[in-house]
Order: C-alpha cells, then sequence, then structure tokens
C-alpha cells in the first residue's frame, strides 16, 4: 500500500500543460500571492495582521497591475510590428 508521501508524488509525474491563451496567465495569481506574502513578511519590521494583509494586497495588486499593463503594451506592439 502505497503512503501518503508516495500518492503526492506520484502525482507529479507531467509538467503542467501551458497554453498560449489569455487564461494562461491565470496560473500566475498563486505565484504572485505567494511572492508578496514572503516578500511582506521578511522585509516589514513588526507585523500585525491588519498591516500584513494591507501591505500584502497592495503589493499583490501592484504585481498584478504591471503584469496586465506589460502585456497590453506588448500585445499592442505585437499588433503593429504584424500589421
Amino acid at each position: 500500500m502505497l503512503s501518503t508521501l508516495d500518492i503526492v508524488i506520484a502525482t507529479f509525474n507531467s509538467p503542467e500543460p501551458i497554453q498560449t491563451n489569455p487564461q494562461s496567465l491565470l496560473l500566475l495569481l498563486p505565484l504572485v500571492a505567494a511572492i508578496a506574502i514572503i516578500y511582506k513578511a521578511t522585509k516589514m519590521p513588526t507585523i500585525t495582521t491588519g498591516g500584513f494583509l494591507k501591505e500584502t494586497v497592495t503589493l499583490l495588486g501592484s504585481i498584478v497591475i504591471f503584469i496586465a499593463i506589460t502585456a497590453l503594451v506588448l500585445y499592442v506592439l505585437a499588433w503593429f510590428i504584424s500589421a
């Protein structure tokens, strides 16, 4: 009988297929959330629940907005080049 660890490891037998559509950008959200949480946890001098949540959500939002603006600029640039 397989242990729980063996079952978890067995589920990672192939990479996640990432397509070339806008919905694939949704895979970035958990990564961006993890980065924002870890960065704020290491950089805040004192961590309080309210302050930590506010700072983390602000950083998460700014990263997502920056990624969206960058994607839009690249899309427009590609449209100008291909037109």
